[in-house]
């Protein structure tokens, strides 16, 4: 068999030392100081001479060194991780809550551990591993994932919990006021003077889609209107296209739909249009739920309720905040209003009534 050549053990040489990270060591090195002043330069608040730990900054520069954050927290007991458990985090809100999330999370300095739970038992097994095998400080919870199995084994584990769009026992909570706006939906459209309403829905039952459909239907039917309430597989657009064919392929059609979500009335508006002939909103008025970019579209243009990505992310490290600062503070529940954005989809026309 041949032998490698020098050459050869020279390549793999260079190619290991390349792929290896720069130590504080090497830092400490280069700038003239001790292992020790290189740890204190990089420490919030540690006591270091100016000129000593511009020396130390210049060489990490230099080097390209990174604080190894892994390493700190298994010498403090803090692994600055930050569990983010939810299900298809890249569908609808869920993908802007879930980039609202990570962005204030890095700017806080922890390290978001993005968690889908996937749709079987055994993907939700690997979820769980994944997460309390990480030990992460902390836990958030999106609406509709994953089932209180799944909480009640991270508050075994010892970890702050926060819930965004759901409710569980000992956790703080971040809320919609989605039963508000459900009502306020109701009330416009009766306003415009639509007395036959639809409410599509969704049968993936989270506590959000009941919370809506609930109210809703309440409100309506207290105003005297007619609610006809349908339900797609699940809040997408496929949800919103089969509701729209429960809703419109009968004699007498609503005439303004609440949809769950904008996804769904995403679906539905097309089905109208293409499907059944319908313009929005002359023949049938819409508001949807979430205010997601696409909302706005020329396409669509829906009149819809909006949840801000970015307050909700704030409220929630709040609550995180406060929960590492007093672990056994009773629990805190942040309720934010769903704001309506009218747009061309509930707008007057001439000669209907507003």
């Amino acid at each position: 068999m041949p032998r490698a050549s020098s050459a050869t053990f020279q390549f793999s040489d260079e190619a290991a030392n390349a792929r290896r990270f720069v130590s504080a060591q090497q830092v400490a090195q280069l700038a003239g100081v001790s292992r020790s002043a290189v740890s204190r330069a990089f420490t919030p608040g540690a006591s270091i001479a100016p000129e000593t730990r511009e020396r130390v900054m210049h060489a990490a520069a230099e080097l390209g060194y990174q604080v190894n954050d892994l390493a700190r927290g298994l010498l403090t007991n803090r692994s600055r991780l930050v569990g983010l458990v939810v299900t298809r985090p890249e569908v609808g809100f869920r993908a802007h809550l879930v980039a609202a999330l990570t962005t204030a999370l890095i700017r806080r300095g922890n390290l978001p551990f993005l968690i889908n739970t996937g749709a079987s038992e055994a993907e939700l097994q690997a979820a769980q591993a994944a997460l309390f095998g990480y030990r992460a400080e902390a836990t958030i919870i999106l609406s509709g994932s994953p089932p209180s199995s799944f909480v009640e084994l991270a508050r075994r584990n010892g970890q702050p919990i926060i819930s965004i769009g759901r409710s569980e026992p000992g956790c703080d909570h971040v809320r919609i006021d989605n039963d508000g706006a459900a009502r306020a939906a109701a009330r416009l459209l009766h306003a415009q003077g639509l007395r036959r309403l639809g409410f599509a829905g969704s049968a993936s039952g989270t506590p959000s889609i009941t919370e809506r459909e609930i109210a809703f239907t309440e409100e309506a039917r207290a105003l005297g209107a007619e609610v006809i309430a349908v339900r797609g597989a699940d809040t997408d657009y496929a949800g919103g296209q089969e509701a729209a064919n429960a809703l419109f392929d009968r004699a007498e059609r609503p005439e303004g739909v609440f949809c769950v979500n904008d996804l769904v009335a995403f679906g539905l508006m097309d089905a109208a249009r293409h499907r059944f002939g319908l313009d929005i909103p002359r023949d049938v008025r819409v508001i949807g739920f979430d205010d997601i970019p696409e909302a706005a579209w020329d396409a669509y243009r829906l009149s819809t309720f909006r949840q801000d990505p970015a307050d909700i992310a704030a409220h929630t490290l709040a609550h995180l905040d406060r929960r590492l600062a007093a672990p056994d503070a009773d629990p805190s529940t942040a309720r934010l209003a769903a704001l309506y954005v009218e747009r061309a989809t509930t707008s007057s026309l001439p000669g209907v009534p507003s």
